[in-house]
């Protein structure tokens, strides 16, 4: 499978280099998060430091705090054996030892695809949309792009409580009214891999690796006229909340980012008082109590902060999410209308449309001999163009084709040309379908889609003398159809819980062009010398902060509005079809898209705007829901800091939870599930009426009642919808549905899935 299928090549470096062979590392000991009870304090500690402190002591003489954490959750982390772990969890007062988690990481064209040129006046240019603060968890910062230039910015948010932290390469001049805070968390890499190696990267929020600008400055940065890439995606580049402030938060390293790190980074940007966390990277999938993103995120939520993650970059599978928390809102990637084709002409006459974002020598204008990488190697992978596969003597000169998969696609092109290649046809397989992802690779290249690339290789098997020439045609918009659902993207459903649909919604990320770092190259591979001030680079990595700095002017709009209310805005007035009235298609298998895939659909910043109804959310909701789940009582005190006891009294049910999404799932036996929703009125006075359109004739769906009348803000009206189904259905079949409230003039809009088990 190839490494997290996005075209990012650093962030597979990043992930995927583990030095495994430091004396530093202790085999015996691992980081381990401990959750306290704060409230179980006992009476003879005069703080909570001093508490926790002692706790520690009684299992290990030798062992030390990396962390001390006071918002994201009560405790610390520390290097334990999983003895000292276990005697230290038997202890009254601590809810949980558990053992730390490695995380991975998951525009000019963008603004005009979702309208923002045209709708500006819509959004406020007031100081409001300039106290919004954006805080970015990722790799850092590069300071000197031009992106977060403050030019007309007024004074820092009082607000703010964060600060500029100097270190490697790093002073607090870096900072300025723009990009107002920059940190760095390294304790808990340094204590699983040892120190930081200070000639490879900058301990200090310094971004070496280009993932970090490529996302705040999406998010929120400057307005840059003049942007491109090598001349690709020319035209102004800006971020989505342009008067935004932006807060970095480097947790990510060379080796990948720890969840001792990341809460610190949590715990910190509460404390600094950012309005929106973005996060593009995710883990494992753990119960919400064990995931530091998923208690973190709670913790940041109960303060008023909208957290957006991305999905995950393990689509087209289903069951590949990331980040399915209810509290968080998870981000899955679509197309924009905007292309680089890139033609591989053959000599038999026919040719073959791709992409690329090659720039630099050209080839010669008269067609090259062509040979297919697994006939130029004596590896049994050596379609794939790994490192060392290819021979040389039956390369050089000519232009090679290699087949997606395992290594990153700019590395591929880096191995034809170390072996004397002058191109490469970088062919799609099965796993990628058709979806073309365009890289700034290293020697001219084209890349096409699964469909080609047989026809491609069949040409090749059946000429004695095959040629081909790579022709480029530069940048072209209007593409359609778009957006599609990228290939990558991960699906639902949610592997946590069922009753709960993710993702939530989808937004641009694919040959998404932001900020880059100067200390590496567009492709991120070592042997890249170019610099370049922006990149163009795909993943839900990139789609994540699109949703963060749609966050931030909605937030800007409507300070009030909680976090729950601003996503219910974003998803209950996203698009599921074209303007033809096509649904909106999946680049995976060429046909209409699902909610698996899409969530509530493709976001609309300015239908959000004005969404008239949301759905809106509390932490103690949250709690009822892992009430619920059948919560112990020291897990939900883990994510909610404070003890919370069940109602016993209440039957709480997870359908119960006011969503703006339905994920209905009929149980074996169960033939009839209920769910209640509250809808509040965030706009004029008016009757909304139900519309239900459905895709699966086998569930019949009732509403209770069919209209509902709003006469001033903030009243709220509850509704009960009940879903219906024969008991003919197949296990793990999967069907679909949609519930809209309109009045005429706003439209809300909750997708249905169903599931039967």
């Amino acid at each position: 499978m190839e490494a997290f299928r996005i075209s990012l090549s650093v962030v597979v470096l990043l992930l995927g280099i583990c030095y495994l062979s430091m004396a530093a590392i202790d085999d015996q000991k691992k980081t381990y998060i401990v959750h306290m009870a704060k409230s179980k304090m006992p009476a003879s500690y005069e703080h909570h430091s001093v508490w926790y402190d002692s706790s520690l002591k009684s299992v290990s003489d030798s062992a030390e705090m990396l962390y001390t954490y006071n918002n994201a959750i009560h405790g610390f982390s520390t290097r334990l054996t999983a003895e000292e772990a276990q005697l230290l969890e038997n202890q009254p007062g601590i809810l949980s030892v558990l053992p730390e988690l490695r995380y991975e990481l998951h525009t000019t064209r963008t603004p005009e695809f979702l309208g923002l040129d045209r709708n500006a006046d819509a959004f406020p240019e007031s100081n409001a949309a300039s106290d919004v603060i954006v805080g970015v968890l990722d790799t850092g910062v590069w300071p000197e792009s031009k992106s977060y230039d403050d030019t007309g910015f007024g004074p820092i948010p009082a607000s703010w409580k964060g600060a500029c932290e100097t270190g490697t390469n790093f002073t607090t001049s870096n900072c300025n009214r723009k990009l107002i805070g920059a940190r760095y968390f390294a304790k808990g890499y340094e204590a699983t891999l040892g120190p930081i190696d200070e000639t490879k990267e900058s301990k200090s929020p310094r971004d070496d690796d280009g993932h970090g600008t490529h996302t705040s400055t999406t998010a929120a940065g400057s307005v840059v006229a003049g942007a491109s890439l090598f001349g690709f995606a020319p035209g102004t580049a800006r971020g989505m909340a342009t008067h935004a402030r932006v807060a970095a938060y480097k947790v990510c390293w060379v080796g990948g980012c720890f969840s001792s790190d990341i809460l610190a980074a949590i715990d910190k940007a509460i404390e600094d008082n950012v309005n929106v966390l973005s996060m593009s990277l995710g883990g494992g999938m753990s119960d919400y109590y064990r995931d530091s993103v998923a208690i973190g995120s709670f913790a940041a939520m109960e303060k008023g902060i909208l957290i957006s993650c991305s999905a995950g970059n393990a689509g087209p599978s289903s069951f590949s999410l990331s980040n399915v928390a209810p509290w968080i809102t998870t981000v899955g990637a679509g197309t924009l209308d905007r292309d680089f084709p890139a033609y591989a002409s053959l000599g038999n006459g026919q040719n073959y449309s791709g992409v690329s974002l090659y720039r630099g020598n050209s080839l010669p204008a008269s067609p090259l001999p062509f040979v297919y990488a697994g006939n130029a190697s004596n590896a049994t992978n050596g379609n794939l163009c790994m490192m060392g596969t290819l021979t040389p003597d039956k390369v050089a000169g000519k232009i090679v084709l290699c087949e997606r998969g395992v290594n990153a696609r700019v590395q591929k092109g880096a191995v034809v040309k170390a072996a004397g290649g002058l191109g490469m046809v970088l062919a799609n397989t099965a796993a990628n379908g058709e979806e073309l992802v365009a890289d700034a690779h290293l020697l001219p290249t084209t890349a096409v889609g699964q469909k080609a690339g047989d026809a491609i290789k069949s040409y090749l098997f059946s000429d004695p003398n095959p040629t081909v020439q790579i022709i480029f045609q530069g940048t072209k918009v209007g593409i359609q159809p778009s957006p599609v659902v990228a290939a990558f993207s991960s699906r639902g459903p949610n592997s946590i819980t069922a009753e709960v649909l993710k993702p939530d919604i989808i937004a641009p990320g694919v040959n998404i062009l932001a900020g880059w770092s100067g200390g590496i190259g567009p492709t991120g591979l070592a042997t890249d010398n170019r610099r370049v001030a922006f990149n163009i680079i795909s993943g839900t990595s990139m789609s994540c902060p699109h949703v963060s700095g749609l966050a931030a002017l909605l937030k800007a709009a409507h300070p009030e509005w909680s976090p729950a209310a601003i996503r219910s805005a974003l998803m209950t007035t996203a698009y599921t079809a074209y303007k033809n009235g096509k649904k909106i298609l999946d680049s995976s298998t060429g046909k209409p898209s699902s909610p698996f895939d899409h969530g509530a659909g493709h976001v609309d910043p300015v239908s959000a705007l004005n969404p008239g109804l949301v759905y809106d959310l509390t932490a103690d909701d949250y709690l009822n829901f892992l009430c619920a789940l059948n919560y112990t009582s020291s897990q939900i005190t883990s994510l909610a800091r404070r003890p919370f006891h069940c109602d016993a009294s209440k039957k709480s049910s997870v359908t119960n939870l006011n969503y703006p999404s339905f994920a209905v799932v009929f149980h074996s036996g169960s033939t009839v599930v209920k769910h209640t929703r509250t809808l509040t009125n965030v706009g004029p006075a008016g009757t909304y009426k139900l519309l239900i359109s459905s895709e699966t004739p086998s569930v019949k769906i009732s509403v209770e009642p069919e209209s509902l009348s709003f006469n001033e803000l903030n009243e709220k009206k509850p509704y009960t919808v009940t879903f219906s189904t024969s008991g003919s259905v197949a296990p793990n079949a999967n069907g679909f549905a949609r519930l809209e409230w309109s009045d005429g003039k706003h439209t809300v809009g909750s997708p249905i899935s169903y599931s039967w088990e």
